[in-house]
């Protein structure tokens, strides 16, 4: 007997109005025909912070491991897994290539573990480029903004 995984696509994307500044995080979970959509903000913090709670809200999301591809305009998130980043930090004491500590360590802990639970491909969509889920998540998170301002 063998586990079958759902497939679950999940498209993010965090925005801030000032950085730091009040932010926002958009999410579009996808699975078969059902469509889920997540948001919320932050009063003070950072367009990367926003970026990396939107992966890591949408995951937490997950109610059992799934096949998740997971799509972002977020080089920073995309390429911490793609291009072993976050193997190196870990290696070298979450310090960086300067030698200086990661930032958002706590988010990026947080998102190896929730990961972990799932099988992840990390795929880069160009930001702002007429991607519909792309879009949608941007416009989740401005209005999360918008909520704050309220």
């Amino acid at each position: 007997m063998y586990n079958i995984k759902k497939k679950v696509t999940i498209y993010t994307d965090g925005a801030c109005s000032g950085n730091p500044g009040p932010g926002g995080w958009g999410a579009v979970l996808i699975y078969g025909s059902q469509r889920k959509e997540l948001s919320g903000a932050a009063e003070t913090t950072t367009n990367q912070r926003m970026e990396l709670t939107a992966a890591l809200q949408a995951l937490q999301a997950l109610k059992e491991p799934c096949e998740v591809i997971l799509f972002s305009d977020s080089a920073y998130l995309i390429n911490a897994f793609n291009q072993h980043w976050l193997d190196n930090w870990q290696h070298n004491g979450w310090r960086n290539a300067k030698k200086q500590p990661v930032e958002n360590q706590d988010l990026w802990q947080a998102l190896l573990n929730i990961s972990s639970q799932h099988q992840v491909s990390w795929r880069k969509v160009r930001g702002h480029a007429g991607d519909t889920y792309n879009e949608r998540c941007d416009e989740l998170a401005r209005a999360a903004i918008a909520g704050l301002k309220g």
